[in-house]
């Protein structure tokens, strides 16, 4: 029965997970469970020493006396030549002739030690953020105490005891405004976070200072809320230097105020600062309206603000800092034009530093009135002799062509049934077919520039008709070897357009494409949109587009085709559908290197057409 008893005992410590071992009173290996080999390898006969520690005498750490002497212990216990941390539990076993055996169980716990050795890791690096960081950290209650803050706090508001900061009550001793508290705990509480909250507090001597507070709220395991934590961020700095900017302002403003030329100033970023009474009567614009809401780049015509910038900083237009009567064009806000001339001077502070800029623009409107009066009175003489010559020609060709060209089309298409797909007249019948439906395009787009189409306004998506026209032309695209890239921003705002006007602005762009990539290229459509502007690009690979035309383009009978294939009426149609849309088109392109038409028009706000 005993040696049946050892057998399942053997047995069952060969099956544990856990490494088991026993030596005698000579430290001899006498049992190792298999867990034990396979961590330590065979050693039943050997030093214990030897075996599990790598040692030629016994381990100065060894706890057998008190094993033999009758004592259970457990220890922790790190294995340095195998990398390993265990967690020893040994006690004695008495046998029969009075001998004594010590038995080991040998958990590895090394796993278990790393991840405890990483939380403490991490836990010192928290520890060390929240003391050292910059700003300041803290912890409160929902009833008004900090329960713990950072360093960075407390030299903030100037307690140098943190038991004494850690007393106070925060509603009546750190809050300028008691109110502003309350305040604060109902957006917390009713968004979970206040992100840049700004408030006053007071410092231990009862001074203000301005703060910004971003936190969130703590709950506990039952969701209710314990307190809220987060950062708070000292705004002295900011609050003083926004005060000496405005006490410049004044002073300039007090300078310039009575000056009857437009003088204005901007900052270094070019937001207006600075817009007198004389600014206000030459340019329309009152200085409530562009007084830090407007920046001068919208004021200057594209581009002139940069190179006046970098002609202020340059030595050849006056000296450093300095421009004297410089000839530019402001748009007022009417929409008239001014011309003038204006000088400007940085204004620099005792180190150099470069605070603002400010310009002189003396008026010379009277003498523009006159050259705009003549320059209009030419423009419609020329669009009157153009459209005239345009109706006569279209009611002309309506009346000629209109009723063979729908006869021939009639006619083709009925010799289409009476001939097989595959027969070679058949395909001769198609471009027939085709070159007739061209010419038909080419009049309706001759009709259009004399009376475009009336078709009513409303809101319309984009993308939606691009999808269409390009789903149109992608077989027509493919059989000239010209790849479709389309790249359309989603949840895209809607113009308020004519959607058959915009489609014919489309597929005139597309059509210009394929005519500009006789072999095969690639044609980019992207849609995006920016401050309240659709932007619609299209972009080519084609043969691009010669420096001298490209202020033409636009022009109505303008073309660079053959005659065969336009009379240069398309992208002059266009450009006036799209500016009756409040938008505008802008080419680029180099001869060689492709060419991308960006089409610009308002985003559609229903609001504005209440």
């Amino acid at each position: 029965m005993p040696e049946k008893m050892g057998k399942r005992l053997t047995t069952i410590l060969q099956a544990m997970e856990d490494g088991i071992y026993i030596i005698n009173e000579d430290f001899v290996l006498e049992f190792m469970n298999k867990s034990m080999i396979r961590d330590f390898g065979e050693g039943l006969g050997r030093k214990c020493y030897q075996v599990i520690n790598h040692l030629d005498q016994v381990c100065p750490w060894c706890r057998a006396k008190e094993v033999f002497s009758g004592e259970t212990v457990r220890w922790e216990h790190h294995a340095a030549w195998a990398g390993k941390t265990c967690d020893l539990t040994e006690l004695p076993l008495r046998h029969e002739d009075g001998s004594v055996s010590k038995l080991t169980i040998c958990r590895d716990i090394t796993r278990r030690k790393l991840r405890e050795d990483r939380i403490k890791a991490t836990e010192e690096d928290y520890q060390r953020l929240f003391e050292h960081v910059g700003c300041g950290v803290y912890i409160s209650s929902k009833e008004g105490k900090f329960l713990d803050a950072n360093q960075a706090v407390l030299d903030m508001l100037g307690y140098k005891s943190k038991e004494e900061f850690l007393e106070m009550d925060i509603t009546r001793d750190l809050y300028l405004r008691p109110e502003d508290r309350r305040s604060f705990q109902e957006m917390i509480e009713r968004d979970g976070q206040v992100i840049d909250y700004e408030v006053y507090f007071k410092r231990r001597d009862g001074s203000p200072v301005p703060v910004l507070l971003t936190s969130h709220v703590r709950y506990d395991q039952n969701a209710e809320v314990l307190g809220y934590e987060g950062i708070i961020v000292d705004q002295t700095h900011r609050k003083e230097m926004e005060q000496k900017l405005r006490e410049a302002h004044d002073f300039l403003n007090k300078f310039i105020r009575n000056s009857p030329n437009a003088i204005i100033a901007t900052d270094l970023k070019g937001d207006i600062i600075i817009w007198n009474p004389g600014a206000e009567e030459t340019l329309g614009y009152t200085a409530e309206q562009v007084i830090g809401k407007m920046n001068i780049k919208q004021i200057y015509p594209e581009g002139v603000a940069r190179k006046v910038m970098k002609m202020l900083r340059g030595p050849e237009y006056g000296g450093k800092g300095k421009l004297k009567s410089y000839p530019i064009v402001f748009v007022r806000q009417d929409g008239n034009i001014v011309e003038g001339s204006l000088s400007a001077s940085i204004i620099y502070d005792q180190t150099g530093k470069e605070l603002a800029s400010v310009g002189i623009f003396v008026d010379l409107r009277e003498r523009l009135a006159m050259e705009e009066k003549l320059r209009q009175t030419q423009e419609q003489l020329l669009q009157s002799e153009k459209l005239a010559a345009m109706g006569r020609l279209t009611s002309q060709i309506a009346h000629e062509l209109n009723n063979p060209l729908y006869g021939i089309m009639n006619t083709l298409e009925l010799l289409k049934t009476e001939i097989s797909p595959e027969s070679k007249r058949r395909k001769i019948l198609e471009m027939a077919l085709s070159e007739t439906v061209r010419l038909s395009e080419l009049l309706r787009k001759m009709l259009s520039f004399s009376k475009p189409d009336e078709e009513e306004k409303q809101p319309t998506d984009v993308n939606i008709v691009l999808d269409e026209i390009l789903l149109l032309h992608e077989k027509q695209l493919r059989e000239h070897s010209i790849r479709i890239n389309a790249v359309l921003e989603e949840d895209l705002p809607e113009v308020f357009a004519s959607k058959n006007q915009l489609r014919q602005v489309f597929l005139n762009m597309v059509s210009n494409a394929r005519d500009a990539m006789p072999d095969g290229g690639t044609l980019s459509v992207s849609t995006r949109c920016d401050d309240g502007t659709i932007h619609i690009e299209f972009s080519d690979t084609g043969t691009g587009i010669e420096k001298g035309h490209l202020d033409k383009i636009f022009d109505a009978f303008f073309t660079t085709k053959a005659s065969v294939k336009g009379v240069g009426l398309g992208l002059s149609v266009c450009y006036g559908f799209i500016r009756d849309h409040g938008g505008d088109i802008q080419v680029q392109s180099e001869k060689g290197s492709g060419t991308t038409f960006t089409i610009t028009l308002p985003a559609y706000h229903p609001s504005e057409r209440e």
